[in-house]
């Protein structure tokens, strides 16, 4: 399984010189499989370059979603794939609990946000609600469930060749500590652990440092670095990936933001920051 990043932001995309290395584009993840299986997790500003790589693959494809925020769906209108009429596209996503998930994803692929709409599209697409019980995939079984974020969102946790293949875990968006005094919590009542327990590789939300997220941001959804690393060390998961950076964050603030919290927690596995264009291989 390999397992590559597109967008790592939320909010919207900055072109700005000084977030070169993490980059401005926002939440999209590419998962291959050794049997040749492509996946794509969340349809940020980052989904468009990556359409442009995907010409030669054969349908059918399918893109998972999280959840229904901007950020997450803004590229979906300029995935090259979604016009070519020999494509065959899946969709999985949150309804909520009152749309469904076309009536949802129709607020934003229709006029007057975008010219054209979802079933005037050349490519072939359907539509599946999530969360749902466990489905395959290609060579990759895929788990979900509704995680801690305003509005019906879900988690990803996906296994090739199950039950024996790597696991990896997409949590882009998640407050597992929202309500908890004394956080972490018992696995039983932390939001999203049954997805990410022992999994090979965690992606994970880190937009706050523990003073930006008590301050302020308590509710809003996302979690601090200090939060995302005690989630990890309670699934205990194998590797740590740093995610969904604050727009107003450039390269030197997550690095500093990055080496405090690792120096003040110490994590017991690798923590690796989330970065355009990484790649992570998982045997």
């Amino acid at each position: 399984m390999h397992v590559k990043l597109w967008g790592t932001r939320g909010s919207l995309a900055t072109p700005d010189p000084e977030m070169a290395r993490y980059g401005g584009n926002t939440s999209c993840v590419e998962v291959r499989g050794a049997a040749g299986t492509v996946l794509v997790l969340d349809a940020g500003t980052g989904i468009r370059p990556l359409g442009n790589t995907l010409s030669h693959i054969a349908p059918p494809l399918n893109i998972l979603l999280t959840h229904l925020h901007m950020d997450h769906i803004l590229g979906l209108g300029f995935f090259a794939p979604i016009f070519n009429p020999n494509m065959e596209i899946h969709i999985w996503g949150p309804a909520s609990t009152t749309l469904n998930l076309l009536s949802r994803i129709t607020r934003y692929l229709s006029p007057p946000l975008f010219p054209i709409r979802i079933n005037e599209l050349p490519s072939r697409i359907t539509l599946h609600e999530v969360p749902c019980p466990a489905f395959d995939i290609g060579e990759f079984h895929i788990q979900t469930m509704l995680v801690c974020h305003p509005g019906p969102t879900v988690g990803y946790r996906i296994t090739e060749n199950y039950p024996h293949g790597p696991t990896f875990t997409y949590l882009p968006d998640h407050e597992p500590a929202l309500g908890a005094k004394n956080f972490p919590l018992t696995p039983l009542w932390t939001s999203g652990y049954s997805l990410a327990a022992g999994a090979d590789l965690l992606i994970h939300d880190s937009q706050y440092t523990h003073d930006m997220y008590t301050a302020r941001y308590v509710g809003w959804g996302h979690s601090s670095l200090t939060d995302a690393f005690k989630f990890a060390a309670l699934a205990e998961v194998k590797e740590l990936v740093t995610f969904h950076y604050d727009p107003a964050h450039n390269d030197a603030t997550i690095d500093r933001m990055i080496a405090t919290a690792v120096a003040e927690a110490a994590p017991d596995f690798p923590v690796t920051p989330g970065r355009e264009g990484a790649v992570f291989s998982l045997a």
